[in-house]
């Protein structure tokens, strides 16, 4: 017998701390779910939105100025492998990136990275096939990338105190109605669907309202 070998009752603790090691506690402020997958595409729905099938449809709404680049900026920078023609989202996604990335690098003196915008029903199709978790490119869970209005923020990296502080920026905005997002599990982002009522609610509404959000989000 092996001088380290263990004992029946030892393999059965062993197993069991085993186990114990690999469950992680995840309880998310924002879990992504079925339901929430439903609100995005009523408010895709709502605003009359096309799910952009292909690249040729895809060209015409940037041609048409009803998708533009992503904000990149000092405090805004794009994942190196997101191919060029996949680097554009809604106005109103593009205002929220900015004024979000921009509060977030005062704080933190570092940008955040958007890792996924618009994608087509072609490139969602193809995600589908090695990767299970993706939404599907149809029916009322379709993925929201297909509209262009959300974006993926890695999350990789990030301290408790920086996600901590992600999160009181979202909530609040997540409670009027004005963006639907989701932490994922299996992917190390925020996913995040906008609505262009943050652009009205912004410039319209409470002009004031995003700094005083940034000033509430300060230090939690």
């Amino acid at each position: 017998m092996p001088l380290f070998a263990a004992s029946p009752r030892t393999r059965g603790r062993v197993r069991v701390r085993r186990a114990r090691a690999r469950h992680i506690y995840w309880n998310p402020v924002f879990r992504g779910s079925r339901e929430s997958l439903i609100k995005q595409n009523e408010e895709i729905d709502r605003l009359q939105l096309p799910r952009i099938e292909d690249e040729a449809q895809l060209d015409d709404l940037i041609l048409r100025r009803q998708l533009v680049p992503l904000p990149e900026s000092e405090s805004l920078v794009v994942a190196g492998n997101l191919p060029a023609d996949r680097r554009y989202c809604r106005p109103w996604t593009a205002t929220f990136l900015s004024d979000m990335s921009l509060a977030y690098y005062e704080e933190f003196g570092r940008p955040l990275q958007v890792t996924s915008a618009v994608r087509t029903v072609e490139v969602q199709h193809k995600l589908r096939r090695h990767n299970r978790n993706a939404a599907p490119e149809t029916g009322e869970t379709a993925s929201s990338h297909l509209a262009g209005l959300t974006i993926d923020i890695s999350k990789r990296g990030m301290s408790k105190q920086q996600k901590r502080w992600i999160n009181a920026y979202l909530l609040p905005l997540h409670q009027m109605g004005l963006i639907e997002p989701e932490e994922e599990r299996r992917q190390p982002v925020y996913h995040i669907m906008v609505s262009p009522r943050y652009e009205e609610w912004k410039d319209l509404l409470q002009p004031d309202n995003v700094l005083s959000l940034t000033q509430g989000s300060a230090g939690k």
